[in-house]
């Protein structure tokens, strides 16, 4: 196991306040699970926030993936992936499928592609950017470990806004014209990802009208 770990200094206002990224451990799931809860409230559902039991999978079977942000001591974010095999030829995909239902259960620790199975971050602790340290935590794993690329599904939790004006393609066009901002497709976009391709059906929730768009950061020295 190749446990990760840094540290740095974020701003809140002008103040400077330390921030430790590093891998999880089962000491850390009941403040996981609570964090979940707050991050992702109702419309999404309850039955796809984190488990204990999918938790400990995450650390038996790609504990590399597992990664949590500390602020000041305090527990504020996660992320966690699993490491898939990924073609252009073949890009659709649900969330259920890649991920195992969120166990990780389809981990193939022969895959070349880091795949973001969840992020999260505490709403009081957005200001600080913690959600692309994670990710950027997960850009070291693909450098170090000579993968191909990170892959994720950003959900287009927007869409419901404009989902009788735009078609999906039509609303994603918006967004990257930066005329709207979707919370988690401009995130991910400011975090360096690129777009590859819409998927239907992604994931079951109400914002998005189940809809995703894959998104990846290619490793630069491949």
């Amino acid at each position: 196991m190749k446990v990760y770990r840094k540290d740095y200094y974020a701003f809140k206002e002008s103040r400077p306040v330390k921030v430790t990224i590093r891998t999880y451990t089962p000491d850390d799931f009941q403040e996981l699970i609570q964090i979940q809860r707050e991050s992702f409230p109702p419309p999404f559902p309850e039955e796809l926030l984190w488990t204990e039991e999918q938790l400990e999978n995450h650390l038996r079977l790609y504990p590399e993936g597992a990664l949590c942000a500390e602020v000041e001591g305090i527990l504020a974010g996660s992320v966690t992936s699993l490491l898939t095999n990924f073609s252009y030829e073949d890009p659709d995909h649900t969330w259920e499928e890649v991920t195992g239902g969120g166990d990780i259960s389809a981990h193939d620790p022969e895959g070349t592609t880091l795949y973001v199975v969840d992020l999260c971050v505490r709403p009081g602790y957005r200001q600080l950017d913690l959600g692309k340290a994670l990710l950027q935590g997960l850009y070291d794993r693909v450098v170090a470990d000579q993968l191909d690329r990170l892959l994720g599904g950003g959900r287009m939790s927007g869409y419901h806004r404009y989902a009788e004006e735009a078609t999906p393609e039509e609303y994603m066009e918006n967004v990257l014209a930066g005329v709207w901002k979707d919370p988690v497709i401009t995130f991910m976009l400011r975090s360096g990802r690129t777009p590859v391709r819409i998927v239907k059906e992604y994931l079951e929730d109400a914002e998005s009208h189940n809809m995703a768009m894959l998104m990846e950061w290619k490793n630069p020295f491949k």
